[in-house]
Formats: C-alpha cells, sequence, structure tokens
C-alpha cells in the first residue's frame, strides 16, 4: 500500500488534512512522520507549533494551540483553542473575477409577478399552533399518491409550527414570524394557499395573508377560521372543499423552459465533517458561481455559522453599506447570544467533533466556501424577500431547517445542502437536494445522497463538480425529484425562527 495522503489547503498553512487513516510511524509527505493513529478528515501537524501559536487552515487561523504540538502530532480539541482573541481576523480575499456570463435554462411555472416556480404545490398554511391539528387533518384527505400520476400538482402540504400566540406584539420574534408566513403566502412554488387560523390568536391571519400581494405574485390565497367555521369537525370539512377547489385550479399551470435567472438557490450545510471544506462546500460554491453567471441568485445564511470567517465576506462586499449592514447582524448575534447566556464559539456538535472539525472558526471557513467567490450585493434580514440578484447573506440561526424555513420565506425556490456525517433534511414547497462530502457517506446513506463529492479527492475538478451540481440543480428545477422528495420529506421541516418571551 502506497503512504497515507495528506493535504495542506494553503502554503502558509501549518497542518494538514489526512486523506487517508494514518498509522503512528507512518512517513508522509513533506518528510513528516506520523507520531500517532489519526483518522481520515483530522488534523496532523506539519511542523513544532508552539503554546498559544496561531493554528492555520486555509491560510487563516482556525484556534491557537492550548500545548506544544510536535510535528506529526493528531491537532485538535485536546490541543487547540478557539480563543485566538485579535488574531481572528486575517484579511479575506476580494471576490474572483466574475465568470463568463452563461446562458442556462430550466423549465418551471411562470406565476403572473414575473417569478416562476421549481413545483406547484398547495399549501396549507397556520396562524397559530392552535389550528395545527385541523390544518393537518385537511391535508390528511390529499395523499402524496394522489399526485404522482404526472399531473401538474406535486401535492398538499401542511405546514405547522409551534407559535403564533403569547408573543409581544412588537417583537422580533414577531416581526420574523409575519415576514415567514407572508413570504411562504406568496412562494412561487405555491400555485395557492389556504391559511387556517383558531380566531381569537394574536398572530391575526389579516397581519400577514395578504390576499392582493398573493394575488399579484400569481399565487391563490383562501382564508378560514375554525371559531367562525362552528369548530374542528365543520372546519376541516370546509377545508377540504377548499383545497378541491384550489387543486382543479392549479392543475392547469404548465411548465415552460425560462432562463436560471429565475433561480434563487438557499446554501445548506449540516452534519459537516473534516472532508466539508474541501469537497463538497467548495464544489458547491463553484455551482454558485455559475448560478450568478446565468442571472441568478445563491443566499448564504446561518451567522453564527460565519462568525471566524466574517473577514471573507467583508472582502467580497461590493460596497460598504453591505459591509456595514452585514457588521450589524453580528453584533446583534453578539448581544444576542450575550443575552442568553450562550457564546457564539459553542460550536461545533459533538458530531462536528468526531468528523475532524475543531474549533467553530474552523467550521465557519470551510462553511463559506459553499457561497463561492462572487461578490456580495446584500444582507437581509430572516425573511426578508430578496430583491438583489447575485450572491447575498440572509441572517438566521445555524440550525438548518430554521434557516431554510427563512430562505424559503425570501424566495429561494430550490435548495442546496452539503453534509459529512449524513442529514436526512427534506424541504416543501422548495426542493433539497444533498451532497455529501465523502465516499463512505454517499454508499451508506446513498437513498438520502443526491450527488457524491468525494471524486474532488481523487483528480476531479472543483470546477467539474460544481458544473456537475450545478446541471443536477437545472434538472431539480426542472422537476426531477430530489431523493428527499422520493421519500416524501419536507412537512414537517417548516421552523420559522422563535424568539423573544413567550407570555
Amino acid at each position: 500500500m502506497g503512504e497515507a495522503r495528506i493535504l495542506a489547503m494553503h502554503p502558509d498553512d501549518n497542518v494538514a488534512l489526512c486523506l487517508d487513516p494514518v498509522a503512528a510511524g507512518d512517513a508522509l509527505a513533506g518528510g513528516v512522520i506520523a507520531g500517532e493513529a489519526i483518522a481520515p478528515g483530522h488534523k496532523i501537524a506539519l511542523v513544532a507549533i508552539e503554546p498559544g501559536e496561531a493554528v492555520r487552515k486555509y491560510g487563516q487561523v482556525i484556534g491557537l494551540a492550548t500545548a506544544a504540538i510536535a510535528p506529526g502530532a493528531h491537532v485538535h480539541v485536546h490541543n487547540v483553542s478557539a480563543d485566538v482573541g485579535a488574531l481572528r481576523s486575517a484579511a479575506g480575499a476580494p471576490p474572483a473575477p466574475a465568470l463568463p456570463a452563461r446562458r442556462a435554462r430550466f423549465r418551471g411555472y411562470r406565476r403572473a409577478s414575473g417569478t416562476v416556480g421549481t413545483r406547484n404545490y398547495i399549501g396549507i398554511l397556520t396562524s397559530v399552533n392552535c389550528s395545527a391539528n385541523v390544518a393537518r387533518a385537511i391535508a390528511a384527505a390529499f395523499p402524496d399518491a394522489m399526485f404522482h400520476d404526472g399531473g401538474a400538482v406535486d401535492g398538499v402540504v401542511a405546514l405547522t409550527h409551534t407559535t403564533g400566540c403569547g408573543m409581544t406584539p412588537a417583537s422580533e420574534g414577531t416581526a420574523n414570524l409575519q415576514r415567514t408566513l407572508a413570504g411562504y403566502c406568496a412562494h412561487p412554488n405555491f400555485a395557492a394557499v389556504l391559511v387556517v387560523g383558531l380566531g381569537c390568536e394574536m398572530m391575526q391571519i389579516a397581519g400577514f395573508a395578504d390576499a392582493v400581494e398573493a394575488a399579484r405574485q400569481g399565487v391563490t390565497l383562501r382564508t378560514l377560521t375554525i371559531q367562525e367555521e362552528g369548530g374542528t369537525r365543520a372546519a376541516i370539512e370546509a377545508g377540504r372543499a377548499i383545497i378541491h377547489e384550489l387543486i382543479a385550479e392549479a392543475s392547469t399551470a404548465t411548465r415552460e423552459e425560462v432562463s436560471a435567472e429565475h433561480l434563487i438557490l438557499g446554501l445548506q450545510c449540516g452534519g459537516s465533517d473534516g472532508w466539508s471544506g474541501v469537497t463538497a462546500n467548495p464544489a458547491l460554491g463553484r455551482a454558485a458561481d455559475l448560478l450568478v453567471a446565468a442571472g441568478g441568485t445563491a443566499i448564504l445564511s446561518e451567522t453564527p455559522e460565519i462568525w471566524g470567517a466574517e473577514q471573507l465576506l467583508f472582502a467580497r462586499a461590493e460596497s460598504d453599506a453591505v459591509r456595514t449592514t452585514l457588521q450589524e447582524r453580528l453584533d446583534w448575534w453578539a448581544d444576542y447570544v450575550a443575552r442568553n447566556g450562550a457564546e457564539l464559539n459553542n460550536n461545533p456538535s459533538p458530531g462536528n467533533i468526531a468528523g475532524g472539525l475543531t474549533t467553530i472558526l474552523e467550521k465557519s471557513l470551510g462553511a463559506v466556501a459553499k457561497s463561492g467567490s462572487s461578490p456580495l450585493r446584500g444582507v437581509y434580514r430572516y425573511g426578508e424577500p430578496i430583491t438583489a440578484r447575485g450572491f447575498v447573506f440572509m441572517d438566521s440561526p445555524g440550525y438548518d431547517p430554521c434557516s431554510a424555513t427563512g430562505q424559503m420565506a425570501a424566495g429561494a425556490n430550490i435548495l442546496a445542502f452539503t453534509t459529512g456525517r449524513g442529514s436526512v433534511f427534506g424541504s416543501k414547497p422548495a426542493p433539497c437536494i444533498k451532497l455529501a462530502s465523502n465516499r463512505a457517506l454517499a454508499a451508506r446513506m446513498a437513498e438520502d445522497m443526491d450527488i457524491d463529492c468525494s471524486p474532488v479527492l481523487d483528480g476531479v475538478s472543483l470546477d467539474a463538480m460544481g458544473e456537475a451540481i450545478f446541471d443536477l440543480l437545472l434538472r431539480t428545477a426542472s422537476g426531477e425529484r430530489s431523493k428527499s422528495e422520493g421519500l416524501g420529506l419536507g412537512d414537517l421541516e417548516f421552523v420559522p425562527w422563535q424568539m423573544g418571551a413567550v407570555m
């Protein structure tokens, strides 16, 4: 067997990634002798690192050594701290030169507003948790099997949540929920939406379900309240009658070929590992750049997971105003976690650590790679409608279902989700493709993974892998079902960001 492979990501790095299992005594590239067994995806020291010295990967600081680290030693949570102080903000590179404009097409549902849907669902939303059971009972009369005949309607989906009452009217939490529900009411992947309320809740239907705005977006909007209908059974019967009407109307929709400029891609990662920042995330970044070159939009989110890598985004901001707005969101998060007795460097998760990620800085640097290299053109609040084309940032927690919910509320009509440890995330109404960072995961969870990015480790270029991902995005946008759609996922992943006091 040949020598175990290691990979240094940047000439300035003092650690490398182990591509293969490393045994104690193995002679590695650059004359490094392994001092201990190290698992694939974990880091090995290339040179001696003194206590308090910066540990560097991707050419950036990922932590400080908490003990003397010998060449060939395992570099991980036992000898590295995320508490790097002023060393954290190394300079980022400016945006790469724009890729040549390209023509890319997909087949979608053109709406009256000019937006385009990649799916044609009937949605049932709730104003409050008190109407969740009624909404689900309405949807239960229209199982997915009804829509597997190749017709225009993709299904009926009830998206319920756990809040909507006991909230402070003029609060960030209320504004978040209103934006989220309003965004879903007008989402281009919905042909029609029924909103179900109880009647007495704080989150009144009239506060977010604007029938005129929905119609302008090309979405038919209907409402009903349980108290006015006469109770549970009557509301379920009334709701089912409405859905029958909406299905008949939506069944007349047809796909047509449109420009990829109508695609708004939500970028997500979860269950990350040491490979994520090397294979799946940068490959998705290449695909995001291709979408931007075709006139489309890519949304990066998960603000706590850019902490330690924000300098890369600052360097790509197209204006001081964009840079200032991003800093404001980071400042808000610093205050928010302090108020709640938390800290931004409480990541990575146990699964991330087992996969080789040591600090939030390392995780963030790898996560930002999925955004590509295009200029940052705008920064948005959670669920705020995306108005700029190109690469943008939307503020959200790092919790994947919550972040993805905000992206769809903001207009994302397709999602891409990278994972190294494994994820079973699916979403509606926007389809989600999942990208495996390593071969073992792609094989072990083949029913959940749409594309294996591990060939990057065997010589396939990131550009070629990005092209493959972009092609899959176009095919999925045109109606090809993702793995999560095939499994029927997405009904329970609607998770609006809940914050503030519940009374």
